[in-house]
């Protein structure tokens, strides 16, 4: 479930960033403290985007970055950022990039409930308000804990 994924401090708010590449980096950092993913995880996310592109980028102003469980996945995970400023990531349809979720998938389909949660979120104006106006990650994981 996704509420077992993200931790309190893998939610992060008014994180700064200046362009798609760091914006990754700080996304994947809380996971990468956690102990939920390597470094290599991160550089194989940005050489994969790099190499086709925005492919993270799955719907308007949302940022998924993942790669294969093999390239570095030590726990399932997922992290959550706000952007302080919207990011250009090079998806025409869905930029400027504003959400991350940062995903650590231990099987390739472990995470696909999560993943069903997520889809449902994404559709929930509610979830979008609270990311824009909290100040608390508490508040966040609260609400995730309620859905």
């Amino acid at each position: 479930m996704l509420s077992e994924m993200i931790k309190e401090e893998f939610i992060q708010l008014g994180i700064e960033v200046g362009d798609w590449e760091e914006a990754i980096r700080k996304s994947a950092a809380p996971l990468l403290s956690g102990g939920k993913i390597t470094a290599e995880y991160i550089e194989k996310i940005i050489e994969t985007t790099q190499t086709l592109g925005p492919y993270i980028v799955v719907t308007k102003h949302v940022a998924l970055p993942h790669a294969r469980p093999i390239d570095g996945v030590e726990k399932l995970g997922m992290s959550i950022s706000v952007l302080k400023e919207p990011i250009v990531f090079g998806s025409k349809e869905n930029d400027p990039v504003k959400y991350i979720f940062c995903l650590a998938a231990t099987e390739n389909n472990r995470h696909l409930n999560a993943m069903a949660e997520l889809v449902n979120l994404l559709d929930d104006p509610q979830f979008f308000f609270l990311l824009d106006t909290s100040q608390d990650p508490n508040e966040i994981y609260h609400y995730l804990g309620q859905k």
